[in-house]
């Protein structure tokens, strides 16, 4: 009897308890952290392109012509993104003030220039910027790729 009262009295300890609790969490927190850092880089790039974007555009306008400008404006507007990875495709053309890119009353490149009735001639610069991201972790129906894309329209007037 006083065997089974020992063997009792052993399994009732919890002193290795909060040792295997702890076993069991770690790896889960571990995951919760390493997914916050993958989304956060992914969302601070993408964050990053979009400025890049606006400031090519920005630049375009004043500078229609100048794509390696253009392109150098983007990279220096987001530095933390390698200017390897960064692609930007400039365009710019002119339109009346009251239609939209692409419509019948806009030009791309200006080559015939749209005749404005009741409204002004306006130049625009399209640019879009786009980089490719991995994330560090590989994630369960996530690919291991994304490609960031964001386009910017400035309009300026003649």
């Amino acid at each position: 009897m006083n065997t089974i009262v020992r063997i009792r009295q052993l399994f009732r300890r919890e002193s290795g308890g909060s040792l295997v609790e702890l076993a069991l969490v770690t790896p889960m927190i571990f995951m919760l952290v390493a997914a916050a850092v993958d989304f956060s880089r992914a969302y601070y790039l993408s964050m990053e392109v979009s400025g890049a974007a606006q400031a090519a555009a920005a630049y375009g306008v004043l500078h229609r012509t100048d794509t390696t400008g253009i392109a150098a404006v983007a990279s220096a507007d987001a530095p933390d993104v390698p200017s390897t990875s960064l692609t930007v495709t400039p365009s710019w053309g002119c339109e009346c003030s009251n239609s939209t890119i692409g419509s019948a009353s806009s030009s791309s490149t200006c080559s015939s220039t749209p005749s404005c009735s009741s409204s002004t001639l306006v130049y625009w610069e399209k640019v879009t910027a786009s980089v490719s991201y991995s994330p560090v972790f590989p994630w369960p129906g996530i690919p291991s790729t994304m490609k960031f894309s964001q386009t910017a329209v400035m309009r300026a007037a003649n």
